[in-house]
């Protein structure tokens, strides 16, 4: 007998000021996206963002939008199957906050990993 099973995965991308969390389902096409919090930083028109500000950031708003898409989906981390993150292109030291989260995560619940091009 076989059962369908629900595929569920957690990505993180912050490759540049925009930082986000979704998680995802193979289960519904229709609505496959379960939660997808984000949080951008903004800075004063006409000065950018530079890559060391833009990491701390990502680093003071990552945990909290981690709770947020898994609040919003109604699950907890034993429900996650898998952790996705973006691997580049973007910029190195926001990159690195996202990769550094995921790895965690991956020790801390036992998920695999899957290092995701944002461009594809």
């Amino acid at each position: 007998q076989h059962h369908s099973t629900m595929v569920v995965i957690l990505g993180i991308e912050g490759s540049a000021n925009k930082l986000g969390v979704g998680i995802v389902t193979d289960q519904d096409e229709k609505n496959p996206i379960l939660s997808n919090p984000r949080h951008t930083y903004i800075t004063p028109p006409g000065t950018g963002f530079l890559p060391r500000e833009t990491a701390e950031h990502h680093r003071s708003h990552v945990i909290a939008l981690v709770k947020k898409a898994l609040k919003e989906a109604k699950l907890e981390p034993k429900d996650i199957d898998g952790l996705a993150y973006t691997k580049g292109p973007g910029m190195g030291a926001p990159l690195q906050v996202g990769a550094l989260v995921t790895r965690t995560l991956s020790l801390l619940w036992d998920k695999p990993i899957l290092a995701v091009n944002h461009c594809i």
